[in-house]
């Protein structure tokens, strides 16, 4: 095992073999790696570790160090001094096993150096959290202060809960419901779908040729359309032209202008393509259709009532993926003096990343922090 005392603000990323790794659903792995970021120093009795789980196709770069100065997508959250003080607290982050970011996924190579593709097992949320306890024995922490994620990020902070309650003395939910309602699902597939006809997908084995950008690029403009609030994109955008492209000017048989939300929509399909692997993103998305923490346990106030973690629950006002009415559900399961702190902001779910401030005082105190 690791000296503690080696992961000391880090934060440049590291990858441990965590062993074999036996999926939910049978599948099978024997040799499964892990990518993760640290901030500050794991103390002597190994009880100031909190780990931070990400979003769908968000990363380990929680916030930024010294060797890597890169700002992250907490910034403003996590860091000395700050809400989650790394001067106080040992913070990690881990890249979720089938995602893209250095955590062994499909475009990994097996032991005969070919890229798994659609051979790569089928994830779900609790394969995830599995694996994250493989790393926790290896650093040897037996309990986490906290876990805390939003989006897929709290499904996965709550399994963490649910499935390791002696291991975890204080969860935060943020925007993220006990389950993946239906309407999720269908979102999901129909972004899943997006890739899988892209004419370079070839059921999940492209590499090496041509990759499924474009079915990607929908799926993720499908995706973007509710991380946004339909009040946030019409102040933003409204049906303003891109630049001199009116649409309306457009030949009669192909309209070649563009407004300006579908430019928006563009340039995060764009984005997206140029850093994400396609079959990383039907893994996650799949999992995260999995999130049920009630499967199996009599359903979600039966397996709620086990968590003996306290619990930090966190919604967006506007957030249309995630409803706030799920995450009340959630606070009622917990018990009747169970708080949902709110988050006021126009954009939607995408909120708790950019307004999470707003509800830092509140962490500070729930969780002990």
């Amino acid at each position: 095992m690791t000296d503690p005392a080696t992961y000391v603000a880090q934060s440049a990323i590291t990858t441990v073999n965590i062993g074999e790794l036996h999926f939910e659903t049978g599948g099978y792995l024997p040799k499964v790696e892990l990518a993760y970021e640290t901030w500050g120093r794991l103390n002597a009795e190994k009880s100031n570790a909190i780990l931070i789980q990400h979003a769908l196709t968000g990363d380990t770069h929680v916030a930024s160090s010294q060797l890597s100065p890169e700002a992250g997508w907490w910034e403003y959250l996590v860091g000395p001094g700050k809400t989650i003080d790394t001067d106080k607290w040992f913070v990690i982050a881990v890249n979720m096993v089938g995602g893209c970011y250095g955590s062994t996924g499909p475009s990994s190579l097996d032991g005969d150096k070919n890229p798994y593709g659609s051979r790569f097992p089928f994830v779900t949320i609790r394969d995830s959290v599995n694996a994250e306890a493989k790393l926790a024995d290896q650093l040897g922490i037996e309990r986490f202060h906290t876990v805390i994620g939003g989006s897929m990020g709290g499904g996965r902070a709550l399994e963490w809960a649910a499935m390791y309650p002696d291991r975890v003395a204080g969860v935060g939910v943020i925007a993220c419901g006990g389950q993946a309602t239906a309407e999720q699902i269908a979102f999901a597939q129909a972004q899943v779908e997006a890739i899988r006809l892209d004419p370079h997908f070839k059921a999940g084995d492209y590499y090496g040729g041509p990759t499924p950008i474009q079915g990607l690029g929908i799926a993720r403009r499908i995706a973007h359309i509710n991380y946004r609030s339909e009040p946030e994109l019409n102040v933003r955008f409204g049906r303003q032209f891109q630049g001199d492209e009116n649409p309306l000017n457009s030949p009669v048989a192909t309209r070649t202008g563009r407004y300006q939300v579908e430019s928006y929509l563009d340039y995060k399909a764009k984005d997206l393509a140029g850093r994400f692997d396609a079959n990383s993103y039907i893994a996650l998305t799949e999992a995260l259709m999995s999130h049920d923490v009630g499967r199996g346990r009599g359903g979600q106030a039966a397996a709620i009532a086990k968590i003996t973690a306290t619990p930090f629950i966190v919604a967006v006002n506007s957030d249309r993926l995630y409803f706030p009415e799920q995450s009340y559900q959630l606070a009622a399961d917990f018990g009747p003096h169970t708080p949902v702190h709110m988050i006021d902001s126009p954009i939607g779910h995408d909120g708790f990343l950019t307004d999470l401030h707003q509800v830092a005082d509140d962490m500070i105190t729930t969780l002990g922090l």
